[in-house]
């Protein structure tokens, strides 16, 4: 028991002090972690978040149809049963938080892209033209405009590969085709006598 007393005679116990430090120290290292790990999460959740955003982006259309398409001076001129004259016509307009969008169809980038298929095939990049019903005049559709977009099924006049001919009860579709956004596909069954004026609906 002496030896006890003898060995333990000459050593101090922790102080107050020290155990401050150390109880400081955890404290210290323990709050760093957390705001390392809370950065990080918060960090990942940001860039998550713009992942969703970009994705929703690129599957949404910015482009919505209004009305109807209508089939307008549909004429057979070489009898064989096939309309090959006339135009198709219908409106377009932005959805809802969509930004504007050039519909000039001589722009050389960034620009509405029309592809027609149909049981012959596919056109693509027909020949269309852009007229704002509502709107300040200029090619860009913008929110709460209204354009008109116009396609005529003899194309350009000069270069026949996108002439466009349209055959009773057959089924065709314009694919309109933004620079930013999702493809909007406008489908359509022809009637089993074509008129010369025929709304599609």
């Amino acid at each position: 028991m002496s030896s006890l007393k003898r060995l333990l005679k000459g050593q101090r116990g922790i102080t107050g002090l020290e155990t401050a430090i150390i109880l400081i120290a955890f404290v210290i290292v323990a709050s760093v972690f957390a705001f390392v790990t809370l950065s990080t999460g918060l960090f990942s959740a940001e860039r998550s978040k713009e992942t969703i955003f970009a994705g929703l982006q690129k599957a949404q259309s910015n482009l919505e149809l209004h009305g109807s398409v209508v089939l307008t001076g549909a004429t057979d001129s070489d009898t064989d049963g096939d309309v090959d004259q006339g135009t198709l016509t219908f409106q377009l307009a932005l959805a809802a938080g969509g930004s504007p969008i050039s519909l000039d169809p001589a722009a050389t980038n960034s620009r509405v892209v029309m592809n027609f298929t149909d049981r012959d095939g596919r056109v693509e990049d027909v020949t269309y033209t852009a007229v704002d019903i509502v709107g300040d005049g200029d090619t860009m559709l913008e929110p709460g405009e209204l354009f008109t977009i116009t396609i005529d099924l003899q194309g350009d006049p000069v270069d026949t590969t996108d002439d466009l001919e349209l055959s009773p009860n057959e089924r065709f579709t314009i694919e309109v085709v933004a620079p930013q956004g999702g493809s909007m596909l406008i489908a359509r069954t022809l009637p089993p006598a074509i008129d010369p004026v025929v709304d599609l609906h």
